[in-house]
């Protein structure tokens, strides 16, 4: 991945233990998908991640969308691209969410 000017849009989302698998399943199987098949000027990939830990008896899952540039966020979000994008099925099985990605201009990358 090309550093310059690379942004990661980030948003966490928490279900209980009991919604957890609907909840990766929706990401995988549907969410994730549709994103990609869009085919965005600028989208270089995307990953869903699931907590190990059970804190509160919620599971934390984080998504990670990496494009191009911050232009990049906004030709797949609109001007308000800071705002989460939840599908109805999505939201009705996680507990809580972040109403808003944050951004992040990736600055290194070490291997």
């Amino acid at each position: 991945m090309d550093t310059n000017g690379a942004v990661a849009r980030i948003w966490r989302g928490w279900t209980t233990v009991e919604n957890a698998d609907a909840y990766q399943a929706i990401a995988e199987d549907e969410v994730f998908p549709a994103i990609i098949e869009r085919r965005i000027p600028g989208l270089v990939s995307a990953q869903v991640m699931r907590a190990d830990d059970v804190i509160d008896g919620e599971v934390e899952f984080t998504t990670i969308i990496w494009f191009e540039s911050l232009d990049s966020v906004k030709n797949f979000m609109g001007e308000d691209y800071r705002q989460a994008h939840m599908p109805e099925n999505a939201r009705a099985v996680l507990k809580r969410f972040e109403s808003e990605a944050k951004h992040f201009h990736l600055v290194g990358a070490f291997a």
